[in-house]
């Protein structure tokens, strides 16, 4: 586990969209917050950019490559950790595959406010529906 530090480790999470859907993983259950759903991504190595993050994270867990990643839409310090989490929308090439977590699936806006998602992806989904 991370020590608690005065900065906190910038964990990247992307808005992949297609259509009017968006990917979100299900965690692995041994990994915190395992079995609940997220928006893929992970942690920033030191130096490491948000971009660089996202195309590393995602060809790793999903098999894709990452074509763009936008602006910061949102961020949240996940309660109890010392992880910042950093939401970018992100587009791929590819079809994503669960190469690290147990499932995935492209869901509505309403189908994401009905799943069991980790703390902060339940933030960042309570945001997005204010933005409707």
């Amino acid at each position: 586990m991370w020590a608690m530090l005065d900065d906190p480790v910038r964990v990247v999470a992307s808005v992949i969209g297609r259509g009017d859907r968006y990917l979100v993983c299900r965690r692995p259950v041994h990994k915190r917050h395992g079995g609940l759903w997220e928006f893929p991504g992970g942690k920033c190595e030191p130096g490491e950019s948000d971009a660089d993050a996202v195309r590393r994270e995602l060809a790793e867990e999903l098999g894709v490559e990452t074509t763009r990643v936008g602006d910061l839409i949102f961020e949240v310090r996940d309660s109890d950790s010392v992880f910042l989490i950093v939401f970018v929308p992100v587009q791929i090439d590819g079809e994503p595959v669960c190469l690290e977590h147990t499932e995935l699936r492209w869901c509505t806006r309403k189908e994401l406010v009905g799943l069991s998602l980790a703390p902060s992806d339940r933030r960042f989904v309570d945001f997005l529906s204010q933005t409707e």
